[in-house]
């Protein structure tokens, strides 16, 4: 299965790309080896064979016992006056056939030599003389064939004398040496770990601008980023710092400006206020006032909206139970029906004006659409989560995202009766996404709606 972080990704490359160069390079060092234990071991022995071989053949016959006796130890036994050996092909046996080239290369053209295997089934080569051609190219491969070999050569001196040698190739050699298994696994841990080093250094920039993507819906004032470490990573660091001051710049223009309108806007308010108030008839006086206060609240709740409420009060912990405790006295003294089950056994960092609006927004939702709210608190070790139920119609399910868009009313919250700007809803989802958390509706299966709060522990 594919990693799905980048830091995974990169070392899984990393790492199966290692392993292939090991295994060639593994490869090669045993194929090395071999050639290396050809030269040390077949060739070797081939050569002390022909060197006795031409000592006694220079020597009278009377020395030659002496000489053989000389020579004669493991992992070479000499003896004189053998029967001869038998002589076959040696086409199904390649082994058999190189040393016996390698020998009579070593022997050269004055000394006449036959070889066979020590085995179940002994087989002679008689004649070497093809094998003395190409020596060349066809000695690599001698090492991994001679392993553990045992071979019976005799040597026909120039005055028809034979000399017989029991030879034996150990097999001790055998397999990767340890050493060698040894440099790998170092190698290879050694890489592995410069590589993970590698990987971490390359991708904690790119970790760092993803958390401070994630931090800058929280806050948009923030710190910016260190334009630090490669070309790149500056580069980027300066771009994200430059959108966030532009974001920033963007949001407390638009804020001042309906600022600026609802200075303004405050004047003609009070004036037809004023001018309410002198109106004879009773229930006209009574529908201006309604529409003034309505204009009123429409302007200080899209202020809310429109501009970060939460920047100038700082985080501090805050005691959700004794938070709903509250909202559910004020709710219960006011006449509305109010229930609350469950609560929080630990503090949660966040801004405790804020969070009463997002809540007390929440719960008139509620309220004046269901007539009667109730909260079940549910505590995990990283997150807490808050859901307001109500029994009102619920919200059709195309519309529930919906909801959550400035100025959006249902048709159930369209009558004067209700009220209502549609504006409670987006205002908080802002506080909870400032705190690092959410706010979504579903419909109750049982009827009704359920707006749930979720916040982080940290």
């Amino acid at each position: 299965m594919v990693p799905r972080s980048l830091f995974g990704r990169l070392v899984l490359v990393l790492l199966a790309g290692l392993l292939l160069a090991q295994l060639a390079s593994a490869y090669l060092n045993v194929s090395e080896r071999d050639r290396l234990l050809y030269r040390a071991g077949g060739m070797q022995l081939a050569q002390r064979i022909a060197d006795v071989s031409r000592l006694l053949d220079s020597m009278p016959p009377a020395e030659r016992r002496r000489i053989v006796e000389v020579f004669n130890a493991p992992p070479l036994a000499i003896s004189l006056d053998r029967p001869p050996l038998d002589a076959v092909a040696a086409e199904n046996d390649f082994q058999l056939a190189m040393f016996s080239g390698v020998l009579r290369f070593a022997l050269g053209e004055g000394l006449q030599a036959s070889v066979v295997r020590r085995s179940g089934n002994s087989e002679a080569v008689p004649d070497m003389s093809a094998m003395h051609r190409g020596m060349g190219g066809s000695m690599g491969g001698m090492g991994a064939m001679m392993q553990g070999a045992s071979f019976t050569v005799q040597v026909a001196l120039r005055d028809g004398t034979r000399v017989t040698f029991d030879s034996y190739l150990s097999a001790q050699d055998e397999g990767v040496p340890w050493r060698l298994a040894a440099t790998l696994i170092i190698l290879v841990g050694t890489v592995l770990a410069l590589s993970l080093v590698a990987v971490r250094w390359v991708t904690r920039p790119l970790s760092t601008l993803a958390t401070a993507a994630e931090k800058l819906g929280e806050d948009i004032n923030r710190p910016p980023l260190a334009a630090t470490g490669p070309t790149e990573v500056r580069r980027a660091a300066k771009a994200f710092n430059t959108m966030q001051s532009r974001l920033a710049r963007f949001i407390a223009d638009r804020t001042r400006i309906f600022a600026a309108m609802s200075h303004d806007l405050k004047t003609p308010l009070t004036r037809i206020r004023l001018r309410t108030e002198l109106l004879e008839d009773e229930a006209l006086r009574a529908k201006f006032a309604k529409d003034v206060d309505e204009m009123e609240s429409m302007i200080a709740q899209t202020l809310d909206f429109m501009r970060d409420a939460t920047s100038n009060e700082p985080a501090q912990p805050v005691d959700m139970t004794a938070l709903l405790e509250s909202l559910q006295t004020d709710y219960q003294d006011a006449g509305h029906a109010f229930e609350l089950a469950g609560g929080a056994a630990r503090p949660i960092p966040g801004r405790p004006r804020a969070l009463r609006r997002c809540l007390t927004n929440l719960i008139d939702n509620a309220i004046r659409y269901g007539q009667r709210a109730r909260i079940e608190v549910e505590e995990r070790p990283s997150r807490l989560a808050i859901r307001v139920l109500d029994e009102g119609p619920g919200i059709p399910e195309a519309e529930l995202e919906r909801a959550f868009e400035p100025f959006f009313r249902g048709e159930a919250s369209r009558s004067r009766e209700t009220g209502g700007t549609g504006l409670g809803l987006g205002i908080a989802r802002n506080i909870a996404r400032a705190h690092g958390g959410e706010v979504t509706l579903k419909n109750r299966s049982s009827g009704g709606l359920e707006a749930t709060l979720v916040l982080p522990r940290a």
